[in-house]
């Protein structure tokens, strides 16, 4: 999930030094095998001491092209390549095209009953855009050179003073650029598509509020009742005797709410929707879990999911699931800024072991849980407040500034419970038969927000990033292979990079054993390799039971092994097109952070210059006037 990633970030100092090292190591040890290959087919024409000085000179003039380029002369081709781009080829057009009609028939086919609309819209703009941008990208880079080849229109070219190094530069800038400014107006009306149909409010009037009863006779009198229904939800409201109130949040947002006084009459009215677009920066803690006698415990009870992304505390026992945040400190939430104390947001799974409503949606008794904060020294437990769980959204939690004892002793948050910057939050299910689930990701500390029209961008640039590594994989693949086929050896790469995570748990699950999986932190893929897999599928048998002994399964568990490691080399290989994705970060609201798009851009650059390289060397050796 985009938070664990998040939370997994490592600063820029922290990852380069060693990314660096291996990009060297790798890239290296390719070049020097190139090298190897291409001394031995010369040696076999020419012999060794031959093949050795044709090497040279062809590095030699390698490296003269390279470092000889020029900027004039890359940015009159890459001119070039942007108007062959929109003059003769229609893809633009078509994918621009395909983005409009998308986005006009959007409301058709997504769900307007969905508990997280403004999830569901950024992730339907940025997948949408992702998708065409890619088609886009692959066709044009793809089918460029070849083309020209075989139009001739590239032989104008290579007759002036151009070196192959700026014929593949320019190529790859100029097809950037169209690609770049099509993914501008893309994200520009993306952005106005979201913001247009989250915005919406609701009414109240005073009819549809009702007098709450009070235990109490001397507590104020109270009115609670529900919103107008807008957009497939409303909202419950509650007012005081002042006229003051507050509105329930709804599917990821809330409104603001104000009472006014016009000829005798009571006037309520409902802002605009807020909460949906946000970026936040959170901080994150270490997750344990203690069980239903109150002993740790690893993980917490299973309750039969097979993702298990979760674990869950029982109800009305001592289970809990405790947070532990370092560094935390009152200058990082001063009282002017957090009035209401420390700010907390949790989003728990509630799985129920019975229901106990007869049919009203609105009516769905909650589960109530309490959040306790602990000193480290001491080792007691303060109650900080009850709740009532929220199911599928993000309940926004304070934890108050001054917190009271069971014998009645007022203890500051900061003074007192946090030491050494040390801060634990102990999470309890208070209703017996019920369970809380929750993971590390589920609750952390929200110390501010970014600004989402910011955090946009970022998740466009991603697109971007993978753009570019499109758009170099399809001009390396067209300097030596045909239109057609440099467009399925690109399609294959792009392929190959979104399941490229996928690949490295299928070969590690045939080449390690469970304790090697966990060391290198990989899942077990059931069902064996591809050869296993396709028997088991042509005989109908499941994926968990062994296959039956004998000769035809050792040697299908051979060959998978041998399948495996040229899997793994592959995947090692390909980029990681999920990676750069920054979708779910935008979609789900959190801050994008400078580390994590400085990490992605470094490895689409490691990726880039190898493919300049390669692409500029097969041009070089290809008979462009044949």
């Amino acid at each position: 999930m985009v938070i664990e990633r998040a939370s997994a970030t490592l600063s820029f100092y922290e990852w380069f030094p060693t990314a660096a090292l291996s990009w060297l190591v790798v890239v290296g040890g390719v070049c020097l095998a190139a090298l190897l290959i291409g001394w031995l087919a010369t040696a076999v024409r020419h012999g060794p001491l031959a093949a050795a000085r044709i090497v040279g000179r062809v590095l030699a003039n390698a490296a003269v092209d390279v470092i000889c380029i020029s900027p004039r002369r890359v940015w009159a081709l890459g001119w070039l390549a942007v108007r062959e781009s929109i003059r003769r080829r229609g893809a633009v057009a078509v994918v621009f095209a395909v983005f409009i009609v998308v986005l006009m028939f959007a409301g058709w086919f997504l769900d307007p009953t969905s508990t997280h609309p403004a999830r569901l819209y950024l992730s339907f703009v940025l997948t949408a855009t992702s998708y065409l941008v890619l088609v886009l990208a692959l066709f044009l880079s793809a089918f460029s050179l070849p083309s020209d080849i075989k139009s001739k229109t590239l032989h104008t070219v290579v007759t002036k003073p151009v070196r192959a190094s700026e014929v593949v530069l320019g190529r790859i800038l100029g097809f950037v650029a169209v690609g770049t400014l099509l993914l501008v107006v893309m994200g520009a009306m993306s952005y106005g598509f979201v913001v247009r149909w989250l915005s919406h409010s609701h009414e109240l009037t005073v009819d549809n509020l009702r007098v709450v009863e009070q235990s109490a006779k001397d507590k104020p009198e109270l009115h609670e009742g529900f919103t107008s229904r807008v957009r497939e939800h409303r909202h419950k409201v509650t007012v005081d005797a002042s006229g003051r109130g507050s509105v329930a949040m709804e599917k990821g947002h809330w409104h603001d709410f104000s009472a006014e006084q016009s000829r005798g009459k009571t006037i309520y009215r409902i802002g605009p929707a807020k909460g949906m677009l946000l970026a936040r920066v959170p901080i994150y803690g270490t997750l344990r879990f203690l069980d239903r006698t109150g002993r740790k415990a690893d993980k917490g009870v299973n309750v039969g999911y097979i993702w298990a992304y979760r674990s869950y505390i029982e109800g009305g026992k001592l289970a809990a699931a405790i947070w532990t945040f370092d560094g935390v400190t009152e200058e990082q939430f001063p009282e002017k800024q957090f009035p209401k104390g420390l700010p907390l947001e949790m989003t728990i799974e509630v799985f129920r072991t019975y229901k106990g409503y007869t049919g009203d949606p609105d009516n769905i008794p909650g589960i109530p849980g309490s959040l306790s904060i602990r000193n480290p020294k001491t080792g007691k437990w303060v109650e900080a407040r009850i709740f009532t769980a929220k199911e599928f959204t993000t309940d926004v939690l304070y934890i108050p500034r001054e917190l009271e004892t069971s014998d009645r002793r007022k203890l500051d948050l900061f003074a007192d419970l946090i030491v050494d910057g040390k801060l634990e939050v102990s999470l309890r299910c208070m209703q017996r038969q019920q369970y809380f689930g929750a993971a590390q990701a589920d609750l952390y500390l929200r110390a501010r927000d970014s600004s989402f029209t910011l955090n946009f961008i970022k998740g466009y640039v991603g697109i971007w990033l993978q753009m570019v590594l499109i758009i170099g994989f399809g001009v390396l693949f067209s300097t030596f292979l045909s239109g057609a086929v440099a467009a399925i050896a690109t399609l294959g790469v792009l392929v190959g990079g979104l399941f490229r995570s996928f690949m490295f748990n299928l070969a590690a699950s045939q080449l390690m054993n469970e304790e090697g999986l966990k060391e290198v932190g990989r899942e077990k893929v059931m069902g064996g390799g591809p050869i296993e897999a396709a028997i088991r599928m042509l005989t109908h048998q499941n994926l968990i039971t062994d296959m039956e002994p004998g000769l035809r399964t050792t040697v299908a568990k051979m060959v998978d092994v041998v399948l495996s490691l040229g899997m793994y080399v592959t995947a090692s290989i390909l980029p990681g097109f999920w990676d750069y994705s920054f979708a779910d970060y935008v979609a789900y609201g959190f801050d994008i952070s400078s580390h994590t798009i400085l990490q992605s851009a470094c490895s689409a650059l490691g990726y880039l210059v190898p493919l300049f390289v390669a692409a500029y060397l097969f041009l070089k050796t290809r008979e462009v006037a044949r």
